[in-house]
């Protein structure tokens, strides 16, 4: 695979403002591991393998465990996260596929019992900022595997 065009250098004033926007979305004020597992779904369901990538090492350089990440496909079924996660995975699919949907009302009020309006707005956004990133890095081909976690301060 060969990227197409590489966006931040033909497009460097969008890509900054990107990088702003995606990461005021990120300490927003949600859980760091909610705002891993957000991200690395969005970019499950749209199939995009750098994201896919990059949020899979984030999570595990955050110390997310294995077990949560290779079960998120299939987080109906498995039982280790809490009922904010599963609401926060159900908004999260709603709104990636809202085409198909419309965000309905019963994910809506799911969600609602777990988050404030700040807390559902910063989510709502975080959502689209990753869907956002995915359609640009599939579109323009952006190839995975090479993306390494920043390091992140002893404690």
């Amino acid at each position: 695979m060969q990227s197409r065009i590489e966006y931040a250098r033909v497009a460097p004033e969008t890509y900054r403002a990107m990088l702003a926007f995606s990461a005021c979305a990120k300490r927003c004020g949600l859980e760091e591991a909610l705002v891993h597992m957000v991200l690395l779904r969005a970019s499950q369901i749209n199939g995009c393998a750098y994201c896919i990538d990059m949020h899979w090492k984030d999570a595990r350089a955050a110390g997310e465990g294995e077990q949560r990440l290779y079960g998120l496909s299939a987080w109906r079924e498995a039982p280790y996260y809490s009922e904010r996660e599963r609401a926060a995975l159900a908004w999260t699919e709603a709104v990636t596929l809202i085409a198909e949907d419309q965000a309905p009302d019963s994910v809506y009020d799911a969600v609602r019992a777990h988050f404030s309006e700040k807390e559902l707005a910063d989510l709502t956004w975080l959502v689209a900022s990753i869907n956002a990133w995915n359609r640009m890095a599939i579109a323009l081909r952006k190839v995975p595997g090479a993306y390494q976690p920043p390091a992140r301060p002893k404690t």
